[in-house]
């Protein structure tokens, strides 16, 4: 290949590093080939149409994919649990495939099953791997497939759905603790409490975490044990689509957090062992295992594997009309060390032999599949080493994904908000750190999601206020802890939601400053779930202070939605001075004013913009918002005219600027 791919021409210090990226970006072309001859991704990836248990006009069709077995019986409520020779399922001549007819009345809508295997000196009980409805028995917390044929399938009234991206402004949420109460949320409950209040506060996609099945509740949804089961503790599938189509008809995207990256370890319920193989779906030797997750690994070099995964992507999609993914541990799919103790430090360290080929591949050919599967679907990498061109095109030799996570951010703000004082916060520092990227790829900044607000770590408003949220967030009794934390956090939110180039995402609650962090019910707590839920009737008591935060989250949302591809306009910076702790940048005809020093408040404090007439949209000093509202928000701003920049047709703008506040102004036409 001749050609130098776009990639390598938008950057000229990936030149050296020419030969690395050109042969992952044919391997990926050769693989492609190889898997669907003369049709294509999305003909290739339909494994879920095949494999598992189908309704047919006949009766029931089931097939696994089990090279290692020798018998295989369905066993279940139909025949008492039993091995039958009727039940018995028979090799697919010349593959590694097994295969069982059934007449209708073999089964029922609702029977549980599994599968009991055996191989060469051993046997054992199996959930099939491509089950599409697994349930927990509440008393033996047994896990077992169950058929599911409704009578009524679920029928979509949205049939076409087109994701604003202009820009993507994402709610990451979890179902189960999505509720007030202690207790497992279901789809019904969010769909009916939770997405008006998303939709109220003007957000544009809901990314949805722990969908798959995973035995333990407490794994966040990242220990998948079943990948085609939407988890069955939060309801029914129909309740999902439900949730989903209801949505859609409020303009809400639904995107889903897919875990690819690393499996559960389980044997019974999960890919394992799964028919006396310890390596049919995972890497051989050493790689098996994750050595910090106590998962096991994909081996992404695999053509089954990849099928089963690529399957994966568009029954997701199609099935229940997910608008995309969120592609979970990116990073750990990357390298062979899975990132743990790499540095990453210059374009070396991601050309260097360290990388699996393998998932690269993977990772290309799913994002190939997921856009030809919807053209609109949305795909984003949670990747956190810097990999240069994740989030390119694949024609420019990128991985395909849409967006990858700008996962330096939240890292950022944890860092100054421990080890800086107020003092020493740099405005040219933050500035740096939230429009630090790649050209050529769209990140989705944030200051923090789940990961923040897991137990043992800090939010950031755990961080700026802590104990005194306890006791001194009741309108009216608040305390300089508290006003500091309540201006910050709502200036942090706005320098990283305003600097966007492609979205933003925040964690359910986190808009109003939800106390406490995240703990789910286990053996430490007493099984409790008194941190594994949102209380949202914080955020609802206008006695307190909580209201403040997300109401200002609300008409931050609305003001930078208000404004169409806002994430495509340039961020221009206007000025910055460390000394003053002030910054100012401009995007379109919005003037972004920011002063984050402790103490100072400055009166006419000139910046040179466009001439015109400027009015303020947005104040984090409003008192609306829990502020003091110093400035008179209603007077009209006229800029003053200096001969010396006429020529760039630029005139002072002069602002009062109090302490710890950020004002948006907007130029009237």
């Amino acid at each position: 290949m001749d050609e130098v791919l776009n990639i390598i021409k938008n950057d000229p210090w990936l030149e050296p590093y020419k030969e690395a990226i050109t042969g992952r970006h044919q391997h990926a072309i050769d693989k492609e080939k190889e898997l669907i001859g003369k049709k294509t991704l999305s003909d290739f990836a339909t494994g879920h149409l095949y494999f598992g248990l189908h309704r047919t006009e006949k009766g029931w069709t089931f097939r696994e994919w089990a090279p290692n077995a020798t018998e295989i019986y369905l066993i279940g409520d139909f025949n008492g649990w039993q091995e039958q020779a009727k039940y018995k399922l028979k090799r697919v001549k010349n593959t590694g495939n097994w295969e069982i007819n059934l007449r209708e009345n073999a089964m029922k809508h609702g029977d549980l099953y599994k599968l009991k295997v055996y191989w060469e000196g051993g046997c054992g009980e199996r959930i099939p791997a491509w089950a599409t409805r697994v349930v927990q028995d509440d008393q033996t917390k047994i896990f077992s497939a169950q058929v599911w044929n409704p009578e009524k399938p679920y029928k979509f009234k949205k049939k076409v759905f087109v994701p604003n991206i202009a820009p993507l402004m994402i709610y990451e949420c979890h179902i189960g603790m999505a509720q007030d109460a202690e207790k497992v949320g279901t789809y019904n409950e969010f769909r009916e409490n939770i997405l008006p209040r998303i939709a109220k506060d003007g957000y544009n996609c809901i990314q949805i975490m722990a969908i798959q099945e995973h035995p333990y509740y407490g794994s966040f949804g990242y220990h998948v044990s079943s990948f085609f089961a939407p988890s069955s503790r939060f309801g029914t599938p129909e309740e999902l689509k439900q949730l989903i189509d209801t949505a859609h008809q409020m303009g809400i995207a639904v995107i889903m957090d897919i875990v690819h990256s690393h499996a559960v370890k389980n044997e019974i319920e999960g890919l394992g062992n799964f028919a006396g193989d310890p390596c049919q779906y995972f890497y051989p030797g050493e790689r098996r295992e994750h050595p910090a997750w106590d998962s096991l690994c994909f081996d992404y070099g695999k053509n089954e594997v990849i099928h089963f995964l690529l399957s994966n992507c568009k029954y997701w999609l199609e099935e229940f009309h997910f608008d995309g993914f969120r592609f979970d541990g990116v990073t750990s799919m990357l390298y062979y060390s899975h990132g743990l103790g790499e540095a990453f430090c210059n374009y070396g360290d991601y050309f260097n032999g360290h990388e699996d080929d393998n998932a690269i591949c993977y990772l290309t050919l799913a994002n190939k599949l997921i856009h030809q599967v919807n053209p609109r679907a949305i795909t984003i990498a949670e990747e956190v080493s810097g990999m240069p061109g994740l989030a390119a095109p694949f024609n420019d030799g990128g991985y395909g994904f849409d967006y990858r996570m700008a996962m330096n951010i939240p890292d950022y703000w944890i860092k100054i908000i421990k080890e800086r004082r107020d003092e020493d916060w740099k405005p040219s520092s933050m500035f740096w750190e939230v429009t630090n990227r790649r050209k050529d790829e769209k990140t989705i900044s944030y200051c923090e999601s789940h990961d923040q607000a897991l137990v043992g770590d800090k939010t950031i408003i755990f961080r700026l206020i802590d104990a005194d949220m306890y006791w001194h967030f009741k309108i009216g009794d608040e305390n300089g802890t508290v006003q500091r934390g309540i201006a910050l956090h709502k200036m942090i939110r706005l320098l990283t939601a305003s600097t966007i180039n492609g979205g933003y995402l925040n964690f359910m609650g986190n808009e109003f400053g939800h106390p406490e962090w995240i703990d789910f019910p286990r053996e430490g707590n007493g099984w409790s779930y008194k941190y594994a839920r949102r209380q949202w009737h914080l955020v609802d008591d206008k006695d307190l202070c909580y209201h403040y935060l997300g109401d200002f989250d609300n008409a931050m949302v609305h003001l930078i939605e208000g404004v169409k591809n806002i994430q495509k306009t340039d961020v221009v910076e206007i000025w910055h001075n460390d000394g003053d702790q002030v910054l100012a940048y401009r995007r379109k005809d919005l003037i972004f004013v920011f002063n984050f020093n402790p103490t100072r408040s400055f009166t006419d404090y000139g910046f040179l913009v466009p001439r015109g007439e400027y009015r303020v949209v947005l104040n984090t000093d409003s008192k609306a918002f829990g502020g003091f509202g110093f400035a008179d928000d209603s007077i009209a701003h006229f800029t003053c005219a200096d001969p010396l920049y006429a020529k760039e047709k630029k005139e002072w703008l002069k602002l009062y600027i109090p302490a710890r506040s950020a004002v948006v102004l907007k130029r009237q036409k």
